[in-house]
């Protein structure tokens, strides 16, 4: 994936803090081994001597260095099997005065195969997810704490819909999206009412897609819009260059997460973005959500054709129902409160 210098520069910072803390742990068991069984050091020491006695009788092309070598690794497995019976014998791992690493794949080197291994983009889609603090608050979001008691068991008058009912098959959804997270295919556009929950469920999804390594960017309809903008005609080439690091994010990051579509200043600067936002996502195949409070109708009424044909054609479509659950939880408050 394409990398952010700044939020790369982060991560590879991460890893070095994660390789020196493995260091010190390493000394830190070696001080420990040798103080309680001091014939292993005595042994590193000798083991030690033989790598030096290794080199010196391989450069000496003596007429018995076949001879040499051979007495020298019979003695050295020797070793290397006497200090793993103390080491055992002890009650420690086999493996306790091994290299400490973090990564098997790069051993902590953060390259694999000429390119940033795994665990370094692990650090990289974690300092990104950290720009999430406008859709996370407090950390209550998640699936598990979805309290479905805030949404009406009675039908509607109107349509016959029980909310309670339709948002336990949404938050099913959800969770399904997020659970096989990054191998499904579809997109999700949540649609209802102020204060119906769809943004304390995009931050459920993000939570859960985030943990699993991914990279999760979210904006408003208005903040990401006018990053485009900004890329576009900013006279400042610091502003323009900041503002084009934001589209690179939200274009390659793995879940796109754009609250509230549809509260955004709506011209053709404004229209080419959202349509370029949604193409070249799907183009990559990255994944999106994305909230509003219109209904197909309105985003009809609203959108250019080309924008609607990719809402309704590569977006599942999750109704929220019921009434404004903010004010419910407000009524509660006051209902309990000694003024109340």
């Amino acid at each position: 994936m394409p990398y952010d210098g700044l939020l790369l520069a982060r991560a590879r910072t991460q890893l070095e803090q994660i390789r020196s803390a493995n260091q010190d742990e390493e000394r830190r068991r070696r001080e420990e081994i040798t103080r309680r069984i001091p014939e292993i050091g005595q042994i590193d020491q000798r083991l030690r001597q033989q790598m030096r006695e290794l080199v010196r009788v391989t450069l000496s092309k003596a007429p018995d260095m076949v001879q040499q070598l051979d007495e020298l690794r019979q003695s050295n497995l020797a070793l290397q099997e006497r200090r793993l019976a103390l080491l055992v014998d002890a009650g420690y791992p086999a493996d306790y005065l091994d290299g400490v690493v973090s990564c098997p794949i790069c051993r902590d080197s953060g390259m694999k195969d000429g390119r940033p291994c795994q665990c370094v983009d692990r650090l990289y889609n974690r300092e990104l997810t950290k720009e999430l603090g406008g859709l996370l608050h407090d950390g209550s979001e998640s699936f598990e704490q979805f309290d479905l008691n805030l949404y009406s068991d009675q039908p509607d008058p109107v349509r016959g819909i029980i909310p309670r009912e339709a948002m336990r098959l949404t938050l099913r959804s959800c969770r399904r999206f997020a659970d096989t997270f990054p191998q499904g295919e579809s997109n999700l556009l949540f649609q209802g009412g102020t204060g119906l929950g769809k943004t304390y469920m995009s931050g459920c999804i993000a939570r859960a897609v985030a943990a699993k390594g991914c990279s999760v960017c979210y904006d408003s309809a208005i903040g990401a819009l006018e990053a485009f903008e900004r890329q576009r005609f900013a006279r400042d080439p610091e502003e323009a260059e900041a503002a084009g690091t934001r589209v690179r994010r939200m274009l390659s990051c793995d879940l796109m997460i754009l609250d509230d579509l549809g509260t955004e200043m709506l011209t053709s600067v404004t229209s080419s973005a959202l349509y370029n936002l949604l193409n070249e996502r799907l183009r990559r195949g990255k994944r999106t959500v994305i909230s509003t409070n219109l209904s197909d109708p309105e985003l009809q009424a609203r959108y250019l054709p080309q924008i609607v044909s990719r809402l309704e054609g590569d977006f599942i479509h999750v109704p929220f129902y019921g009434s404004d659950i903010r004010l419910r939880k407000k009524k509660d408050i006051t209902k309990t409160s000694p003024n109340g």
